[in-house]
């Protein structure tokens, strides 16, 4: 069955070339150039995958991902001419699941959507027995069927890979994974990008999570540390 893909850009030449190179891949398209036009597309017939500009007319893209953060999980790559990193950290906060800065490469974005839909699969084909469990670290809780997480027993709004950093590292409490442990972990074996992601994931559970025992490794990683372990 072939996946659908939205792809929100309001620029006419960069929507026909991802277009081409998608369905090149085998990939079904939906284009629009806006985010209102998506947001119909969400509540109708939603794509598995979106390609999302930040800089729309009308609503912009984060309020886009905010939306539909609110009701789905389905992966959303945000492509923007915007390259600071605040901006990179408030697309991924607001539920990004990848940023690409423009101008970009066509066949880097397709391999990056073809990890982001594996991956994807992937999650909604697991269904171990243990994954029904509540996994609980101290303070925090993380119900894994639901992919809900608590802390302090007030339930706290993830992304889909906060969720995943939560459950790796409250799964080997006390263990220091490396940043490269966890972008293969996490992002896949093939992620393009570089092991800052790491800590811009870090920095936004620090930032949800108040006082989470999330320690730096200094020059290796980050572990979760369980109350009572020995420094």
């Amino acid at each position: 069955m072939k996946r659908t893909i939205g792809i929100v850009e309001d620029d006419m030449n960069i929507r026909d070339i991802v277009k081409a190179y998608l369905e090149k891949d085998g990939y079904k398209v939906n284009e629009m150039e806006s985010a209102e036009a998506a947001w119909d597309l969400f509540q109708q017939d939603p794509p598995d995958l979106w390609v999302l500009d930040i800089m729309l007319p009308g609503m912009d893209g984060y309020e886009f991902c905010k939306q539909v953060r609110q009701n789905s999980q389905v992966p959303i790559i945000i492509i923007s001419a915007k390259d600071d990193e605040i901006d990179r950290i408030l697309g991924l906060e607001l539920g990004g699941d990848d940023y690409l800065t423009k101008p970009f490469s066509p066949r880097e974005l397709v391999a990056r959507v073809k990890r982001q839909l594996t991956r994807w699969e992937a999650m909604n084909k697991t269904a171990f027995p243990s994954e029904k469990e509540t996994l609980q670290v101290d303070n925090l809780a993380l119900y894994m069927e639901e992919r809900r997480a608590f802390w302090s027993g007030e339930e706290v709004e993830v992304t889909a890979k906060e969720f995943d950093m939560l459950k790796l590292l409250a799964q080997n409490p006390n263990r220091a994974f490396s940043r490269e442990e966890l972008l293969i972990q996490i992002w896949g074996d093939d992620y393009f990008g570089s092991d800052r992601a790491v800590d811009d994931l870090v920095k936004r559970l620090r930032k949800k999570l108040t006082d989470i025992p999330l320690e730096t490794v200094w020059g290796y990683g980050y572990r979760l540390k369980k109350d009572g372990a020995q420094p």
